[in-house]
């Protein structure tokens, strides 16, 4: 299987501004602000790309599925850090899935020397484009100085 399958596959398109590649797969039903009660997607990310810093307003499960493992960045309401790994090692202290929190950044990579990595993301209640919020290096650097190298590999202006 190749990146290239599964873009064919799922119908895979490009993730605006964040990065890779995505299929919303389910929506459920229309709660009463208007939002999806939740969303699930399959994305894909290459080697050449990444999942840019954002953050959300409610928690999002991250799942992985295929390929190499997947790098995280959270960047905590609290001022702390994390670097996850999504992957299949799980005793080896990689997570088939992980919660990220509410308000937490997140940024994310296919680990060194992998090529790809096929993962999904679930939201209760669903994601709405109105919900995402970009990271700005500057100010993110700002609050979080140990973690600036890695801060700048994953922002987009």
């Amino acid at each position: 299987m190749t990146p290239d399958d599964l873009v064919a596959h799922y119908g895979l398109e490009p993730i605006p501004r964040e990065g890779g590649l995505f299929r919303r797969t389910w929506a459920g039903p229309e709660g009463t602000d208007g939002r999806p009660r939740g969303t699930a997607i399959v994305a894909l990310l290459t080697s050449d790309d990444y999942s840019a810093l954002h953050r959300l307003p409610h928690d999002e499960i991250w799942h992985f599925y295929l390929g190499a493992p997947l790098e995280l960045l959270l960047l905590a309401p609290d001022g702390t850090s994390s670097t996850p790994v999504l992957g299949p090692d799980v005793l080896g202290g990689q997570h088939p899935q992980l919660t990220v929190p509410a308000g937490t950044w997140m940024g994310a990579r296919v680990a060194a020397g992998g090529e790809w990595t096929f993962f999904g993301c679930t939201m209760a209640p669903g994601f709405t484009y109105e919900d995402y919020e970009h990271g700005n290096a500057d100010e993110l650097t700002a609050r979080y100085p140990a973690e600036a190298a890695r801060i700048a590999g994953l922002c987009r202006p």
